[in-house]
């Protein structure tokens, strides 16, 4: 089965109707067929922080969607740890030509640690590390 890294921009589109790349993102992962994500607790987090200002109602359902990620034996969930803090920092700093989150540091190393090339996202920080990004939306 095919592997594919998540990122934060896949699961807040799929979770929210109302984002912008909601079709995009449903659409890139039915193409995909049957496949394996794997994301990390550093996005979940991520995902959570950009619902905190939302509705109790949309915050709960935040919660809920974490949970059944972290449930699914199709997805991956990689823990955060000291390690891949530092080595996060490590690629950040390498870069200071790119405006990178410490995040998608995070995210793009575990990519390459996993041997993964393609990732559910929106973001092009990815195609500007060579990773193939799937979500793609007409005019942008």
């Amino acid at each position: 089965m095919k592997t594919v890294f998540a990122d934060t921009v896949y699961w807040i589109a799929v979770a929210w109707p109302k984002d912008g790349l909601h079709e995009a993102a449903k659409a890139a992962k039915a193409e995909l067929g049957p496949v394996r994500l794997v994301t990390t607790d550093e996005v979940l987090t991520e995902f959570l922080a950009a619902f905190s200002k939302s509705t109790p109602i949309l915050r709960r359902k935040a919660v809920d969607t974490v949970r059944a990620i972290m449930a699914n034996p199709n997805t991956r969930v990689i823990p955060q740890s000291r390690n891949s803090f530092q080595k996060g920092i490590d690629r950040y700093e390498a870069r200071p030509d790119k405006d990178y989150s410490l995040q998608d540091c995070i995210s793009m190393n575990v990519m390459e640690s996993e041997s993964i090339r393609e990732v559910l996202t929106h973001d092009h920080h990815f195609e500007q590390e060579g990773f193939s990004v799937l979500i793609k939306r007409d005019g942008l």
